[in-house]
C-alpha cells in the first residue's frame, strides 16, 4: 500500500469515527449559509464535498431550467451550478459583478453545485432539537425543518424536492421487475418506510405502487418504532416484509432508528434497509455497522424494487416451508391415529 493510499484509508476511518460519534448521540453537524434574502439556512456537512468561490468560467446550457446557471468544471467533471435562492423565489445571484460561493454536494451518487451568497459557520445540533414545521403552507414548500442557534432560526431545505423540481427524478421501475412482481407479490406483503422528504416519499409510493405492494410511509422514527411494536404478531414476527429508513430526519435520525431497532429483540428478524441520498461508502459502512441489512441510494427505483422483490421471494419460500411442515405434521398425526 502506497503512502497516498494509506493516508486516504486513514482519512476514511477518521470520517467513519466522526460519523459514528454523531450517530450514537443522535446529532448532526450542519454548515449554515446565507442566500439573497439575508436569512440563515443549513445543510448537513456530510453532503458537502467542498466549498469554493463561484468560478468565473461557466458553460451555459441551452433550454436548461432557469435556475441552472450552467456547468462548471469540478475535478475534471462538468457539474450543474444551481441558484438555490432563485429556485426559492429570490433575486438571482449576480454572477458578473457579485461575489458568491458554491457548495459542491453529493446527492444519490450525483454531484451538484449550489450557489449561495455567503457560507457562515458549522453548527452541531441534536436531531430532537430540529423541528418539523406543520401546516398547509409547509406541505407545498421546500422547507423540511427548522432549528435555532443563538435565537436565530436556521431553515433546512428539502434539497431532494428541489432537485426533483429542477432536474427531475426517474421513478419508473423496469418492465422486467414489474412482471417479476406480478408473479410473487401477495396481499400479505407490506412495506414500512420512514422519510421526511416529500420527493423521497413520492418515489417510495410510486415504486411500490408500480409493484402492487401495500406500504405505510411515515415521516419520523418514533412513529415508525410504534408501528413496529404493533406489527409483531403472536408468532413473534412482524407484518412488515421490509423496513426502509432515511438518515436525515427531524427528532430521530436514521442511524439512531437503526440502532434502536437492532437493540430490541422483538425486531431481530426485521429486514431493515437504509435509503438515503447520503450515498457515499462511509454512510453505507456506518449503516451496516449499526445493523442495517442493506443500503441503497435514493432515487434509484430499480434498486429499491429489486431489494423488495428479493425479500418477498424469501418470505414466500419461508411461508411455503412453514405450510409444508404443517402439512407433514398433520399427516403424521393422522397416520399415528390410524395405526392406533
Amino acid at each position: 500500500m502506497s503512502d497516498q493510499q494509506r493516508e486516504h484509508k486513514d482519512d476514511l476511518f477518521d470520517e467513519i469515527d466522526q460519523r459514528t460519534n454523531l450517530a450514537m448521540s443522535n446529532e448532526m453537524e450542519m454548515l449554515t449559509f446565507y442566500l439573497n434574502d439575508g436569512q440563515l439556512y443549513g445543510l448537513n456537512v456530510f453532503k458537502i464535498i467542498e466549498i469554493i468561490e463561484t468560478p468565473k468560467e461557466i458553460t451555459r446550457f441551452p433550454n436548461a431550467h432557469p435556475v441552472i446557471k450552467g456547468g462548471v468544471d469540478f475535478r475534471g467533471k462538468c457539474i450543474n451550478l444551481i441558484d438555490l435562492g432563485e429556485y426559492l423565489g429570490m433575486e438571482p445571484v449576480d454572477l458578473t459583478t457579485g461575489h458568491s460561493y458554491m457548495l459542491i454536494c453529493e446527492y444519490s451518487t450525483t454531484i451538484q453545485g449550489f450557489l449561495v451568497t455567503q457560507p457562515n459557520i458549522l453548527v452541531t445540533k441534536k436531531w430532537d432539537d430540529i423541528i418539523r414545521p406543520e401546516g398547509e403552507v409547509y406541505e407545498s414548500s421546500c422547507l423540511t425543518a427548522i432549528t435555532y442557534h443563538d435565537d436565530e432560526p436556521i431553515q433546512m431545505l428539502d434539497v431532494e424536492k428541489a432537485l426533483n423540481d429542477i432536474i427531475g427524478i426517474d421513478i419508473t421501475v423496469s418492465e422486467e421487475l414489474v412482471e417479476r412482481g406480478k408473479r410473487v407479490v401477495e396481499k400479505r406483503h407490506h412495506i414500512l418506510a420512514v422519510d421526511d422528504s416529500k420527493a423521497a416519499c413520492m418515489l417510495i409510493n410510486s415504486v411500490l405502487d408500480q409493484m402492487g405492494i401495500e406500504r405505510t410511509v411515515v415521516d419520523n422514527g418514533p412513529e415508525a418504532l410504534k408501528l413496529l411494536e404493533r406489527s409483531i404478531g403472536k408468532d413473534g414476527k412482524s407484518t412488515y416484509t421490509v423496513v426502509f429508513t432515511d438518515i436525515e430526519m427531524p427528532i430521530m435520525d436514521g442511524f439512531t432508528f437503526t440502532r434502536k431497532v437492532r437493540k430490541n429483540p422483538k425486531f431481530a428478524n426485521i429486514y431493515l434497509a437504509v435509503h438515503s441520498s447520503l450515498s457515499n461508502k462511509t454512510n453505507e459502512y456506518k449503516a451496516k455497522k449499526l445493523g442495517a441489512n442493506d443500503f441503497i441510494p435514493k432515487f434509484t427505483p430499480n434498486n429499491m424494487a429489486r431489494l423488495v422483490l428479493e425479500q418477498i421471494e424469501k418470505a414466500n419460500r419461508i411461508a411455503a416451508g412453514d405450510e409444508l411442515d404443517g402439512s407433514v405434521s398433520q399427516e403424521v398425526t393422522r397416520t399415528t391415529a390410524d395405526v392406533a
